[in-house]
């Protein structure tokens, strides 16, 4: 069996070494490509600054890029049974293929700086990933906007019929939200594209380590400057992304709960093809919207995470402590459901098909209610004067609504203006460093 890197030659209760791990070998996993990543970058650094020779650092980097590529980006890397973690599993592979020198990586570093630069270098990673299917469901919203710009809808305000609304004008008000919600992306982005290494255990090293050369060997935009800064940040990046990853969920869960009203029976606004709904054990007409339904509930979830993580990190004096270890059960499923979330988006929402003439309804006349005080403005009356006669009209049942809109407001269903929309999306994704 491997020793930990801690090991002192005491013995080890197999009680306690299973709750301690718990499931991060699993996570861990993940991380084995930014591990090796970051100690590459740690082993020029140590060659820069005299800690280790040329050679030394050119065996060392041979041997961590042949195990990124021919174990890690091929799927054959595990963590043996016994290896705490996934920076004992790559030192002990480099000790077993080169010896002593495999010992030498560790110089002037600390399992938690390491494990700060596998996260930060993943975070930076998951919310490119993100932000490539945000941009590809924006895209299909938007498509929709203008496919159906002319197909109205009832506008509602507290569940109840307000004014007439369009199809352009739902569906771009959720491609819109996707442009706030990638500036919460871009937040969190900043902030894990900070350079930890070099900060140890939270205290820095006596070494003369150059940790502004591992920040540009990283590619990160800056670094973490203060050491004990550096090590306050982990649970602080978690809980930036977690919120970047609410709002997003926000944006889901709105869209969704939209979807299951709007293809209720009693609502009947959109229809849904058979893939995207489920039928009934016994009522054979049924066709639920089942997906939107679960998405509904996961992105509930998500939109809690920032509480989950602000509990576990709230009371927790500096310098690190193993609880942030959990961190990891909570952060990264969710990025895999927000990630399933979007795929379902972006291939459900082409698919979903509005009613015509929706507002043909008598029952939707009231919706016109407003353009009636308007016309009576129009025509010189004030606004309070011909708010009060539309009331009455109403109350007497003279009421007759004038349907044919004509909206110019910037924004509004007759002049949606998505190509300021897309601009606006268009700005924010070029922030990132892609």
């Amino acid at each position: 069996m491997a020793k930990k890197l801690w090991d002192k030659g005491l013995p080890i209760d197999d009680k306690i070494e299973a709750f301690t791990i718990g499931k991060d070998n699993e996570w861990d996993l993940r991380l084995a490509p930014y591990d090796v990543q970051g100690s590459i970058a740690h082993v020029k650094m140590l060659a820069k600054v005299g800690l280790l020779s040329k050679q030394e650092c050119g065996a060392l980097v041979a041997e961590l890029e042949r195990i990124l590529k021919e174990d890690i980006e091929t799927g054959q890397f595990v963590i043996n049974d016994g290896v705490e973690d996934i920076h004992s599993q790559i030192e002990f592979m480099l000790t077993e293929k080169l010896g002593s020198l495999g010992k030498k990586i560790h110089a002037g570093r600390s399992r938690n700086d390491q494990v700060l630069v596998d996260l930060k270098l993943y975070f930076r990673d998951e919310i490119v990933n993100l932000t490539a299917q945000i941009k590809a469901l924006f895209k299909a919203l938007l498509a929709q906007s203008e496919r159906y710009k002319e197909v109205l809808l009832p506008g509602y305000t507290h569940t109840q019929a307000a004014m007439p609304s369009s199809f352009g004008l739902w569906f771009g008000a959720y491609a819109e939200a996707l442009v706030d919600d990638t500036h919460h992306l871009y937040a969190s982005y900043n902030i894990a594209n900070q350079n930890p290494l070099g900060s140890a255990a939270g205290y820095g090293s006596s070494f003369p380590l150059d940790r502004d050369y591992t920040t540009e060997l990283l590619e990160f935009k800056g670094m973490n400057v203060n050491v004990v800064y550096a090590q306050m940040g982990r649970g602080k990046v978690e809980q930036s992304v977690s919120f970047a990853l609410a709002a997003l969920a926000q944006t889901i869960n709105k869209l969704s709960s939209d979807i299951c009203l709007y293809n209720s029976g009693n609502f009947g606004f959109i229809t849904l093809p058979d893939e995207l709904t489920t039928g009934s054990s016994i009522m054979p007409h049924k066709k639920n919207p089942d997906v939107f339904e679960l998405m509904r509930a996961k992105s509930a979830v998500i939109r809690a995470l920032p509480v989950s993580i602000a509990h576990l990190t709230g009371n927790l004096t500096s310098g690190y402590h193993r609880d942030f270890q959990l961190l990891k059960d909570l952060i990264f499923p969710a990025f895999d459901e927000v990630k399933a979330m979007l795929n379902m988006c972006i291939y459900a929402i082409p698919k979903i098909k509005p009613v015509q003439n929706l507002l043909d309804g008598s029952q939707y006349d009231v919706l016109f209610s407003v353009e009636r005080v308007n016309d009576l403005v129009m025509s010189g009356l004030s606004f309070r004067d011909a708010y009060i006669q539309v009331g009455k009209e109403l109350d007497d049942g003279s009421f007759i609504p004038p349907k044919d809109l004509n909206h110019s407001l910037v924004g509004s269903l007759g002049n949606l203006e998505n190509n300021r929309i897309e601009k606006n999306m268009k700005e924010v994704m070029q922030l990132f460093v892609l």
